[in-house]
């Protein structure tokens, strides 16, 4: 067995890994996504076996768009031994600029192993990121952890603290119906999420800011795309591009994300929370024209579009409570935020190693659940509200109000200090600046003499 990291936690003789009364303990977990699938890696490196995943898609496609995983969470995924699979599909991101819609550039910000993190930053396709990690779950789980076309419809808490599940699922043309009582219920099914709304009748749907949001993925020329993160605009829309991939093929082609915001009048409510509507790039490609920021034109980036997608922008008010019992909630389910930051993907994996973590040091799983929502809903519920505040976009917003028409030298509209103190007081409200996250992770487990190393494939 390899040493465990200095600040790994010992797993006292009485963790919960077995119950009080004798057997092993039993984690269902809803939904199969990022926080889903994460939160079943942890919870076996912890020590736990009897993990099941059940994901309302019966089949995985490559659907979705970019994202932004920041160090502290590259550091968990690290923590898990899928750093190398990661970023065989991703790309380190190194900068970060703003840009005012006149053209002039507001800041940039080195970012990840540049911004002295001892993790990167990566740029990566959601589909890679989800793919990874269900392979991860049934190479360490078994195939039959991750079950599929089968959806929670609603919990009741027994007696005992225990939930019951009501499942759905659906083979073809026959659906079925089936309850099940496991030890503990973790609720990863998303903004729509069936867990918390049992937990919370009544709460309804996400409720709407009146910013239509529009997010795909383009396949071009690297010479195109330039090498940064860029977030340009003006306090009225914006719009974020940056690649996602190295380049490759006889083109030097690379995967770029791009998403842009916009106030409208109306939305659907069928498709809030729901980022698969597809829409043609015309409909609002119109609305970009001239944007250009250091050579790379936004419109070219949006024609290059095989797909797009819209989305009504929402969130969730933060709940008081994440924690019934012996269920719980993380990721979306717990705290969606607006897309300002980069935290909800990363946010949702450092949830999924806390639960873990809490779950191996209490015999009670009642009392572990509570502890992780201790240690994580404070934090969550901050970003949730200070997302809501636009988070450091709010620097476009401010060089927009002092010098609408733009400027020469930014440091004339916001001085430099002011700058950095947007940036450095977001970075820490989530804990995430450079000399938290590289303390090292606060969430690996020391298992017992004769158990794998955490993080090791079993």
């Amino acid at each position: 067995m390899t040493s465990p990291p200095p600040n790994a936690s010992p797993l006292p003789p009485e963790a919960g890994r077995d119950l009080p009364g004798g057997g092993l303990l039993h984690v269902v977990v809803a939904g199969g996504g990022i926080a889903g699938l994460t939160a079943a890696l942890a919870l076996h490196a912890a020590g736990f076996d009897r993990v099941t995943v059940v994901e309302s898609v019966r089949e995985s496609r490559p659907v979705g768009a970019g994202l932004n995983l920041m160090p502290a969470a590259v550091r968990e995924l690290d923590a898990l031994g899928l750093l190398p699979r990661l970023e065989a599909g991703a790309l380190r991101t190194r900068e970060l600029r703003y840009y005012h819609r006149s053209g002039g550039l507001i800041s940039r910000e080195p970012r990840g192993l540049g911004a002295g993190y001892r993790w990167p930053q990566l740029s990566i396709h959601r589909a890679h990121l989800q793919e990874v990690l269900a392979q991860a779950v049934r190479e360490r789980l078994g195939a039959a952890a991750l079950v599929t076309g089968v959806r929670v419809t609603g919990v009741e808490p027994l007696p005992d603290g225990r939930p019951r599940i009501q499942l759905v699922h659906r083979d073809g043309a026959v659906r079925g119906r089936a309850s099940l009582e496991p030890d503990v219920l973790v609720g990863a099914d998303g903004i729509r999420s069936a867990v918390r709304a049992a937990l919370n009748p009544g709460e309804g749907a996400p409720p709407w800011n009146g910013t239509l949001v529009w997010r795909g993925v383009s396949r071009m020329p690297a010479r195109s795309v330039g090498t940064f993160m860029l977030i340009a605009g003006d306090d009225r829309q914006k719009a974020v591009v940056y690649p996602m991939s190295r380049p490759s093929g006889p083109f030097r082609e690379v995967l770029v994300n791009w998403a842009l915001a916009r106030p409208a009048e109306t939305a659907d409510e069928r498709y809030l929370g729901d980022w698969n509507r597809p829409v043609p790039v015309e409909s609002f490609l119109h609305h970009y024209e001239g944007w250009e920021f250091a050579g790379i034109s936004v419109p070219e980036v949006l024609r290059a579009a095989t797909t797009a997608h819209e989305y009504p922008m929402v969130d969730r008010e933060p709940l008081a409570r994440w924690t019934h019992g012996r269920t719980t909630l993380i990721g979306d389910a717990a705290h969606a935020m607006y897309p300002i930051g980069s935290n909800g993907a990363s946010q949702s994996i450092l949830d999924a190693r806390a639960l873990a973590h809490a779950l191996a040091l209490h015999r009670d799983p009642a009392e572990a659940l509570a502890a992780y929502e201790a240690a994580r809903r404070p934090v969550t519920t901050e970003l949730q509200r200070a997302n809501r505040r636009l988070g450091p976009e709010v620097v476009i917003n401010l060089a927009h109000r002092r010098a609408p028409h733009g400027f020469t030298d930014i440091h004339q509209v916001i001085p430099a200090a002011e700058l950095a103190d947007i940036a450095a007081r977001y970075a820490a409200t989530g804990a995430a600046d450079p000399t938290t996250v590289n303390q090292g992770s606060p969430y690996e487990v020391r298992l017992p003499v004769g158990d794998p190393p955490v993080g090791a494939p079993r």
